[in-house]
């Protein structure tokens, strides 16, 4: 039986049609993942299906029947609920005051708090959260803030889930333990629309699938009868290239010494890395790279050891004066730590600069110069610099990004989770940006939880494992079973087995 048919769906904006006769149809109590590159139209469409934007023409049926254009308050009744992956919650308030906001249960006219608790561990408890009703909402992990959108969703009675990449932000474990949710969910007549540019996510969770590709329905059918190549062909089209990427590059001296360097999340770190090197670190969520890169990039302070970089001390320098020393970070979670909302892409790509050459005065025609050679030189798809950066796709907004640091003269370049929420096009873009880059003499660190990353583009892989480097491993001895022998310490486990 069909939860949910979208039949020839078509919307335009300003005149510019970006759903064309789009069809999409999902079983009750299965998992369909709908899949495209960024601009594709997916969020388009879930958004029609949320009621927040009205369709110009096609058929939306919920349960066979026959819905007319939805509002957001239709859809709700309707049993849809759209969880963004920016989460949408109330951090000052309780989570019992969050589930039950609008919808306040009440006894002789006062507000039956004891009442709300209560029903929302109960509900915990079934679903096997560890999260307690009168926790403060700022207080929970990113992982426990997406279960509790879902189990606010059970309570305003939603049987049609989207989920707009909800695990982008999750460790390892928390992802198992939202996908064993999912799972049960599913097994009680449950139904979902899974978004996600993650193919392994995607053949381990989903059912079905469908491919969105400029606002055209490519091709859609069951996960068991495709594979990830072909998937990511329909999303990329003719120009998909799977080859690897890596070509191997003559190194200069070295630029950059960690000796027995330490701080908060991570402890004695030593590695040496050469001018126009690219060095991937990866290791499980929580294991202590992404906190070593804020550390040499001054967001936090060191507690031992050195961070040397062109033969100058980095450590416990303030933000400002390791931008002077030609070092440039992209921090991880674009929207908020990178991406300046109220400003357009020439002043998001100048702001890192203009901050550290303040005296110098001011060129407008240089800015916008600078800007276009940047634009070129990065291929960055934006109509003009006057537009927000916002208004770009995340891939471009990276590149944007990226190009702040070029600006800045900066040789070594630490990117923390460069290809986040971009989606299989946009990151090929990158991987062989990061090489044209490595190739004039930028040296470049980068930080994944995605080892194919690794082996299209680093010259070595330092794997983590509780804070520091267990193993270093060349280009040509990186897989992922290898990755996660030494990420999960399985290579201890075995000798003390064999004592």
């Amino acid at each position: 039986m069909l939860k949910l048919e979208m039949i020839n769906i078509n919307k335009s904006f300003f005149g510019v049609q970006v759903l064309h006769n789009v069809s999409l149809k999902v079983k009750k109590g299965t998992i369909h993942a709908l899949i495209g590159e960024n601009g594709a139209g997916k969020s388009t469409l879930m958004n029609i299906l949320g009621g927040v934007y009205q369709l110009d023409s096609g058929i939306i049926k919920i349960d066979g029947k026959e819905t007319g254009n939805l509002n957001v308050n239709t859809s709700e009744k309707l049993g849809v609920a759209f969880v963004h992956q920016e989460i949408n919650l109330f951090n000052d308030l309780k989570v019992y005051e969050n589930i039950f906001i609008t919808k306040e249960i009440k006894k002789f006219g006062f507000i039956d708090s004891k009442t709300m608790i209560e029903k929302s561990n109960n509900l915990f408890k079934e679903l096997g959260v560890d999260i307690d009703a009168n926790d403060l909402v700022a207080n929970l992990s990113t992982g426990k803030k997406q279960l509790l959108e879902i189990s606010k969703a059970l309570f305003a009675n939603a049987d049609l889930f989207i989920l707009d990449e909800p695990t982008t932000a999750l460790s390892n474990e928390e992802i198992d333990h939202f996908f064993n949710i999912i799972n049960n969910l599913k097994k009680h007549g449950k139904t979902f629309i899974f978004i996600s540019h993650k193919m392994p996510e995607i053949f381990k969770l989903c059912d079905e699938y469908t491919v969105l590709r400029n606002g055209y329905c490519i091709s859609s059918g069951k996960i068991s009868d495709t594979t990830p190549e072909q998937i990511t062909k329909d999303i990329v089209g003719e120009g998909y290239d799977n080859k690897d990427y890596y070509r191997k590059r003559k190194l200069g001296d070295v630029v950059l010494k960690l000796v027995n360097y330490s701080g908060p999340g991570f402890h004695d770190v030593n590695l040496e890395v050469r001018k126009g090197e690219i060095i991937g670190f990866t290791g499980l969520q929580g294991a202590g790279s992404s906190e070593l890169m804020q550390t040499m990039f001054g967001v936090v302070k060191s507690n031992g050891g050195d961070a040397i970089a062109f033969d100058k001390q980095l450590t416990n320098k303030s933000i400002k004066k390791v931008m002077k020393d030609k070092v440039g970070m992209v921090p991880s979670n674009r929207k908020e730590n990178s991406v300046f909302d109220s400003l357009t892409i020439l002043d998001n790509t100048s702001v890192a600069s203009n901050s550290i050459n303040s005296k110098i005065g001011f060129s407008p025609k240089k800015e916008r110069t600078l800007y276009e050679s940047y634009k070129k030189q990065l291929n960055i798809k934006a109509k003009s610099s006057n537009d927000l950066l916002v208004s770009l796709s995340g891939g471009n907004q990276q590149k944007v990004i990226i190009g702040r640091w070029l600006k800045t003269n900066a040789d070594i370049l630490l990117l923390d989770n460069p290809t986040q929420g971009i989606d299989v096009g946009a990151k090929a873009e990158i991987y062989k940006l990061l090489l044209e880059l490595a190739e004039q003499g930028k040296t470049i660190i980068f930080n994944t939880l995605e080892v194919p990353e690794i082996m299209k583009c680093a010259d070595r892989c330092c794997v983590f494992y509780h804070g520091t480097i267990e193993k270093i491993l060349n280009h040509d001895e990186v897989t992922e079973e290898k990755v996660m022998y030494y990420a999960t310490s399985a290579n201890k486990t075995e000798v003390e087995n064999n004592d």
